[in-house]
């Protein structure tokens, strides 16, 4: 039963998906001019026509929330009918070899210089190539379940739409709002230190280009035009077209290949094993919380995922381009870990430059530029593939409504989301421009691990979870493994942060994963199998994904979710008093449309007398 009923919604997305490839230029009659503002853009809702069906919203506050927490979207209306809202198609231009490196570009920029030598140096000593195999595993798990939902899915939402199927709007609005808020902070910290490695090049101090405006307080009154300058580069040439964007990626990830390979070489021509002793300075503990800060070194491959809209063959571009791509980084990072850690003691490793000041210490003075060049232009593919990618996960939000319409329009030409585009750019350009962003850019880890772990979570209801079709006894039974799951990987977390060097606390947590797991093995069947490509082993790898990004989370300072629980509540308060009520209303709206095509297929079908 349930193979059938996949099969028959499957043949019905496939078919309407090629219905609406078919129509690239607009879902109406009369084309509307793209450069619009109106109200109507804005907030087309019911709810929102006044003040009086405002305050009539707001007074269906409580019955609305339900509703849309127990709703859930499906795999056609995210396909089909969201991207109707941007009255313009994104353009199929995409392939595996584009998306490979896509993936270097958002992956490799500054995090693997700075980080490597600050945590080598701070906390795992020479192991902090184990700190980048353990980030590399979770990082490679996210993947997985990444991969499987962009073959399934594939849409520019990303993580929004994967979440919003599996889950619902509420999970998917707070995990695809924390995301989205790291990636502005996190553009706008790259786009700082893209300033400051420049002046390295022109031996410079790391301020000297900056504006100093002394009536701003610190960490305000360094004003960075430049940074502004490089963020506005990176969108226009996003704007322009997706395929454009790849031909320059390409140009400038090769450079940054080359250097990183001559990092690689040049340093084990001066390694010596003898700096490897103490191997592990602060043991197991400082390997771990060297990997939860390292890990922001492996983020942005999730916008690879929001490409799939324009990926030409999903089902094979996206599993090439992901896991390919995704595969090299680990070894290039571990191997550039390890060189580091064999040229210099790991007390010596200077924390701020590490690979500049290694190099000058070895007699290659001149490598420091060189490697400055690198970094740079890392940092600038970094820039170029976020503003592509995390327009991409705007767009299917205001797709949504959960931000307004006007986001999700394409342009016709371009075949690229502009608004979207410029609105991620200005903010990120307003955080940049004033903010020294020294405490901010240590934070961004924790919702980029939150949110793959929710994507293990969704990704586990996927396959054992099919509506209409599974019995409640066994919901229950999922709901009841997974919250076994979720509670012994939290006390993990909670034991290693506790008491790092204890073991009984693992002895009661880590068997009550493993039954969680095999639970869900055994005693459940799988409801739903990928057409294409899908996670291995399942349910043990979601789980182990779940675990592990957990257990990283642990390893973060309680500062981090302090933060992560602010922003967690200013997003919850513009759900409730907008975002709620838009997605309610267009929901409503798609229920009446499919009830009256249902009728009118019923009269065209009824035989006349």
């Amino acid at each position: 039963m349930a193979s059938h009923y996949q099969v028959t919604q499957n043949n019905s997305k496939d078919q309407n998906l090629m219905e609406l490839e078919g129509d690239t230029t607009t879902t109406q009659a009369q084309p509307r001019s793209y450069w619009r503002w109106s109200k109507q853009d804005f907030f087309p809702e019911k709810s929102f026509e006044n003040w009086t069906s405002y305050l009539s919203a707001l007074s269906q506050t409580k019955a609305r929330f339900k509703d849309r927490v127990v709703s859930r979207s499906d795999e056609a209306n995210e396909l089909i009918n969201l991207r109707q809202q941007s009255e313009n198609s994104m353009k199929r231009c995409l392939n595996w070899w584009d998306l490979t490196w896509f993936g270097f570009g958002s992956v490799i920029g500054a995090g693997i210089f700075v980080l490597t030598g600050q945590e080598a140096h701070d906390h795992a000593g020479p192991a902090i190539v184990l700190s980048y195999v353990a980030s590399g595993i979770s990082a490679m798990l996210s993947v997985f379940c990444y991969t499987e939902f962009a073959v399934e899915i594939p849409v520019a939402g990303g993580s929004f739409a994967y979440l919003r199927v599996e889950l619902g709007d509420l999970a998917a609005f707070i995990t695809a709002g924390n995301i989205l808020l790291e990636s502005i902070v996190g553009g706008a910290a790259v786009a700082r230190a893209w300033t400051s490695y420049f002046t390295t090049l022109l031996d410079r101090h790391p301020n000297s280009l900056r504006i100093h405006a002394n009536n701003l307080g610190d960490g305000f009154n360094l004003l960075d035009p430049i940074a502004v300058g490089v963020l506005a580069i990176a969108s226009m040439i996003a704007m322009t077209s997706a395929k454009k964007t790849s031909y320059f990626n390409w140009i400038a990830s090769a450079v940054n290949t080359v250097v990183i390979l001559f990092v690689i070489v040049a340093g084990f021509a001066h390694a010596k094993t003898s700096n490897l002793k103490p191997f592990m300075p602060h043991g197991a503990q400082g390997i771990f919380q060297a990997a939860a800060i390292v890990y922001f070194a492996y983020g942005g491959f999730d916008n690879i995922a929001t490409m799939a809209e324009e990926t030409r063959d999903p089902g094979r571009d996206i599993p090439l381009g992901l896991l390919g791509s995704m595969s090299m980084i680990t070894v290039i990072y571990c191997l550039m870990a390890l060189a580091l850690s064999m040229m210099q003691r790991y007390t010596d490793i200077d924390p701020n430059a590490a690979y500049s000041v290694a190099f000058q210490r070895v007699g290659m003075k001149w490598a420091k530029y060189l490697v400055a060049l690198g970094a740079l232009k890392g940092m600038t593919t970094v820039l170029l593939v976020g503003a592509l990618g995390q327009a991409r996960y705007t767009t299917h939000i205001a797709r949504a409504h959960m931000i307004p319409p006007w986001f999700a329009l394409v342009h016709p030409k371009t075949g690229t989301p502009i608004y979207a585009t410029l609105l991620i750019t200005i903010s990120s350009a307003c955080i940049a421009f004033f903010s020294s962003l020294d405490v901010l850019a240590s934070l961004l880890s924790v919702s980029t691990l939150f949110i793959f772990m929710m994507m293990a979570v969704a990704l586990l209801v996927r396959r054992y979870y099919a509506r209409g079709i599974t019995s409640r006894t066994n919901l229950l039974k999922l709901n009841i493994f997974l919250l076994i799951i979720i509670a012994s990987s939290m006390g993990t977390s909670a034991y290693w942060g506790l008491k790092p060097g204890g073991w009984i606390g693992y002895t009661i947590t880590v068997p009550l994963w493993f039954l969680g797991t095999l639970g869900i093995a055994v005693l459940l069947p799988q409801e739903r199998t990928p057409k294409v490509w899908g996670v291995p082993f399942v349910p043990w790898f979601p789980s182990l994904s779940i675990a592990i990004n957990l257990f990283l989370m642990g390893s973060l300072g309680a500062q981090t979710f302090i933060r992560f629980a602010i922003c967690t509540v200013i997003m919850l308060v513009y759900y409730v008093f907008f975002g709620l009520h838009a997605t309610y209303d267009m929901a409503q709206q798609m229920i009446k449309s499919e009830s009256s095509k249902i009728s009118t297929d019923d009269k065209e079908d009824k035989p006349s007398p």
